[in-house]
């Protein structure tokens, strides 16, 4: 099978297409054929070596994946080969199970049901994303620990970032679980992004009435900011977090130094929580896979598209055509 690795880090001229041998998918594990492969920033800093260091062994690139299942090792249950899948953090300590590649075998527990109404596009570009945004909005000390909907009744909301991969996944699973949701963008191209994700109310955090622009959505406060710019926004999210809210950092874009107040903090009883799939355990991404399943499921979680739950016409719920060959999509950012 065809295969694309690199054994240096460097730009993209490291990268080559090789053939490799098709691998045997050992107990607990699924071996998938990769219909479309994603590609997200950690991906590619990884192979540049802007973190991690030295390729240690020859690399398969890209975590995130979609396509059908080709066979199954033993003791795998809820899978079987001809299921249509997507796959995330497939490369985690295993650097030749990336997707850049025809096939790929992967520990079971990274393997989740793409459902029927659902292209291999969309799969592809669930994963490092969607489960990052799931992790977000359920790390509050009196939030739940996994969406559904209903699940963030009654909250708040704020996506800083709306238009990017995460903020975007954040909208719509936020939507999803019932919560009002807020979010800031920077253009009106942007704002145009995060509305078809379904965000309540778009605010561009340039204007110089942005924090009384939200506060006018939410006079008692915010629950829960899933935080981009954890250093540029900081003053911003204190002003508008309520008591015992929670602030989830996933990325400091911009590179603003990260220095909140510690006494408005303390009276606030806010919580800081930072957000990196690779050590978060894989129970709770289990959990946010099953939840972002039934999510799209539902019709409410798409990838640049307007959310089911938007529009009068029924999702349609026919299987899409037959898997295409293999190729590469890239989720969008800030």
């Amino acid at each position: 099978m065809r295969a694309v690795v690199y054994a240096n880090t460097g730009d993209a001229s490291v990268l080559q297409v090789v053939e490799r041998s098709l691998a045997e998918p050992a107990e607990g594990e699924v071996r998938m054929r990769v219909a479309v492969s994603g590609v997200n920033p950690t991906d590619w800093k990884s192979r540049s070596g802007a973190f991690g260091g030295a390729a240690a062994e020859p690399t398969v690139p890209n975590h995130d994946g979609a396509g059908i299942v080709d066979a199954v090792g033993s003791g795998v249950a809820g899978i079987q080969a001809g299921d249509r899948v997507w796959v995330t953090l497939a490369a985690d300590g295993r650097p030749a199970s990336g997707t850049a590649q025809e096939y790929t075998v992967v520990p079971a527990e990274r393997v989740f049901p793409l459902p029927d109404s659902a292209d291999f596009e969309l799969g592809a570009s669930i994963g490092i994303p969607g489960v990052t945004a799931h992790r977000a909005l359920t790390v509050s000390e009196d939030g739940p620990a996994r969406l559904q909907p209903g699940a963030l009744r009654a909250r708040a909301v704020l996506v800083a970032g709306g238009a990017g991969a995460v903020g975007n996944a954040a909208i719509q699973l936020a939507r999803w679980a019932g919560a009002t949701v807020i979010t800031t963008v920077s253009s009106e191209a942007k704002a145009q992004l995060a509305g078809r994700a379904g965000a309540h109310h778009v605010v561009n955090y340039r204007d110089t009435d942005a924090a009384d622009q939200i506060r006018a959505v939410a006079p008692g406060g915010v629950d829960i900011v899933v935080e981009v710019a954890a250093g540029a926004n900081a003053e911003l999210d204190q002003s508008l977090i309520k008591r015992r809210g929670t602030i989830a950092i996933y990325a400091n874009d911009g590179g603003v130094p990260f220095a909140p107040d510690v006494r408005t903090n303390m009276g606030l009883n806010a919580r800081y929580q930072f957000v990196l799939l690779y050590t978060v355990g894989w129970d709770r991404i289990i959990a946010a896979g099953e939840a972002i399943s039934r999510a799209i499921e539902d019709s409410a979680f798409r990838v640049g598209r307007r959310p089911a739950f938007l529009c009068t016409a029924t999702a349609s719920r026919t299987r899409p055509p037959p898997m295409p060959p293999s190729r590469v999509v890239r989720p969008a950012r800030c």
